[in-house]
């Protein structure tokens, strides 16, 4: 069986410079929000948070969805329809279900803050099992 595969790069913010997403863009389509430490050009380009639909599954995508007691539930009330929610900002990683929503942060792949190492992470949206899933990617 041949499985259609498609690849986009959805970046979470902090990308600092708009020449991010230009050099992104060589390597597969890019959708990103703005993070907290952006300049000018990229706050004007990009919104604070959006949905995109891949395939079945709706994806919400926000930098900051406050402390990590708050998450979930923020999660739930900016992104009621969202099979899963993109975000950043701790550049800690995470990838947890809460009930029918899967909060994912790949952590950074240029600043690794208290972690081991850097990471980036890889969504999963499979059409026919009518799933996603996340992983997280250590580099």
């Amino acid at each position: 069986m041949i499985r259609k595969i498609g690849v986009m790069i959805i970046h979470a913010g902090d990308l600092s410079v708009l020449s991010v997403i230009t050099e992104l863009e060589t390597i597969a389509p890019v959708v990103a929000v703005q993070g907290n430490v952006e300049e000018d050009e990229v706050m004007l380009k990009l919104p604070i948070k959006r949905e995109i639909v891949v395939g079945h599954c709706r994806i919400g995508m926000v930098h900051i969805l406050g402390d990590s007691r708050d998450q979930v539930r923020l999660a739930r009330q900016e992104f009621p329809s969202a099979r899963c929610v993109v975000f950043g900002h701790s550049h800690i990683p995470y990838n947890q279900e809460h009930g029918e929503q899967l909060l994912f942060n790949p952590g950074s792949a240029t600043d690794r803050r208290r972690q081991p190492r850097c990471s980036i992470g890889l969504l999963y949206v499979d059409d026919e099992a009518q799933s996603v899933r996340g992983e997280v990617i250590w580099l």
